[in-house]
């Protein structure tokens, strides 16, 4: 016998991990006027999709919008309005990366630490806003890492409710935050004047930005647009469409039709007894 110890294999976030979507305090029903109001606008946006299950992604981003995160409330009444297990809605509440699952405060702050951002600076970016923000507890501001946001033309990226602060410095991000922090209007490199964070994700849910000139901010940078000038000034453009050829649509072969049944793994093997096998065996 083995006199070695078991080793048990705990499966699973550990409880101190913070992606747990059970959370002392987080809400786990909503009170009945909220509730009308969370049906009337989700039913707004079921009705943009040919099927209910279709509107999970703006349906979060709504429910979001109303506590700041997901929580179990808000994953009941996802699951009950489009008929969906809890299982399959906490499986695309916890793969993407825009819904969170902890309180987040008015200014979700990400700052992208990937190869470009962090050669240029990013990670001393991240490291000044961690000393300056330590023990601030006040909700106005939650730091994060971030994934690259395509936006490597302007590294190193900071990013406030999914906005674009560029060419980003410890000092120039310590700046930004002290004034989210004191309430002042702040505006990103590229859009309109920074709303909450809860604001913002019920506009990713798919309701008009009502703020003045929101939707006239620019949008690209001129670094973004450096290549399209070129190709305008040297008269550069895509090919003309052309009717592709039928050698080119052509259905690519296949091993197998697909209303056929494969054959069996020993289907062209020819059959031997047990005696004529054990005189082939070397």
């Amino acid at each position: 016998m083995s006199t070695r110890e078991p080793v048990a294999i705990p499966f699973g976030p550990r409880p101190e991990e913070r992606v747990q979507l059970v959370r002392p305090g987080a809400r786990r029903t909503y009170p009945e006027d909220v509730l009308a109001r969370l049906e009337a606008d989700a039913a707004t946006i079921v009705a943009r999709y040919p099927r209910a299950r279709s509107a999970i992604i703006p349906i979060l981003h709504l429910l979001q919008a109303e506590d700041g995160y997901l929580t179990p409330a808000a994953i009941d009444f996802c699951s009950h309005t489009l008929d969906l297990t809890g299982a399959e809605v906490a499986a695309v509440a916890t793969f993407y990366s825009m819904y969170r699952r902890e309180p987040t405060g008015d200014y979700l702050v990400g700052v992208c630490t990937n190869t470009l951002c962090a050669v240029m600076g990013g990670d001393a970016v991240h490291e000044a806003l961690v000393d300056h923000l330590d023990g601030v507890t006040d909700g106005t501001v939650t730091l994060e890492h971030i994934e690259c946001n395509a936006a490597c033309d302007y590294a190193p990226v900071v990013m406030v409710n999914w906005e674009f602060f560029d060419n980003q410095t410890p000092e120039s991000a310590r700046t930004l935050v002290d004034e989210l922090r004191a309430g002042r209007p702040v505006t990103p490199t590229r859009g309109a004047t920074l709303c909450t964070f809860r604001e913002t994700s019920r506009i990713l849910a798919g309701f008009p930005d009502t703020r003045p000139g929101a939707l006239d901010a620019p949008t690209a940078g001129e670094a973004t647009l450096a290549g399209l000038r070129v190709a305008r000034e040297k008269g550069m453009r895509a090919p003309d469409h052309a009717e592709p050829d039928a050698a080119a649509t052509a259905e690519p072969p296949t091993d197998s039709t697909p209303d056929k049944p494969a054959p069996a793994p020993s289907a062209d093997v020819p059959h031997t007894d047990g005696a004529a096998a054990k005189e082939a065996r070397p």
